[in-house]
């Protein structure tokens, strides 16, 4: 018998806070860094934006982009719902709550959205993810990510790896979230036929975030 999936409901009204706590604002200065660089985009599917600070600006910053916005949590749905029309009351917003391994985008989708959503998965579900997002997008496309990663200093790399522990550990105790070690988004995303335009990396790596194109 298969273990139950996570439920982030639980967390849905402290995300915001926790994340202050821990870092302050380093995780939405992070999720914003090429937020110009995708303003111009028609069509955007956004995996698991928590309550929807990423996309309340990209919507206030792009009214006339039609946004699909999933998640499994039906409370992290409804906050996502309620900052986006406080952001931007006339943007176009579907939300749906499903697992985004379920999802298939229509073939005008130009941005795909992941921040701190991919090491949720294990590995062989982040390639199952990608390589399906990718059969059905078009050359182009943008996918924007940001993630947790471990630095390569010698230093830092041992308090890194056991703070990313911890966060495991709290989300396993909080959600029910099974993942234990962080999967690699890049590997997959380079053999689903995307290339790494642009990365920006803070705390000396252990935030990063990414825009890559599909060719």
């Amino acid at each position: 018998m298969s273990p139950p999936p996570p439920n982030f409901d639980r967390v849905a009204r402290i995300y915001r806070w926790a994340e202050y706590l821990s870092l302050g604002p380093l995780l939405i200065r992070t999720r914003t860094r090429y937020l110009p660089q995708v303003a111009h985009s028609r069509r955007a599917l956004v995996l698991g934006d928590g309550d929807g600070r990423f996309l309340a600006r990209l919507l206030q910053q792009n009214p006339s982009i039609h946004a699909l916005a999933v998640d499994t949590s039906a409370k992290m749905l409804h906050l996502l719902r309620q900052r986006c029309l406080r952001a931007a009351p006339r943007a176009a917003l579907n939300t749906l709550q499903a697992s985004a391994l379920e999802i298939t985008p229509s073939r005008d989708t130009d941005l795909i959205v992941t921040h701190f959503f991919l090491d949720c998965f294990p590995q062989p579900e982040v390639d199952a993810l990608t390589e399906r997002i990718a059969a059905q997008v078009q050359p182009g496309t943008l996918w924007l990510l940001s993630d947790f990663a471990v630095p390569s200093s010698r230093i830092l790399r041992p308090l890194a790896a056991l703070y990313i522990r911890a966060l495991y550990l709290a989300f396993r105790v909080l959600t029910g979230l099974r993942t234990t070690r962080l999967p690699d988004p890049h590997e997959a995303l380079a053999r689903a036929g995307f290339m790494r335009i642009t990365r920006h990396e803070r705390l000396f790596g252990l935030l990063y975030t990414e825009l890559w194109q599909r060719q």
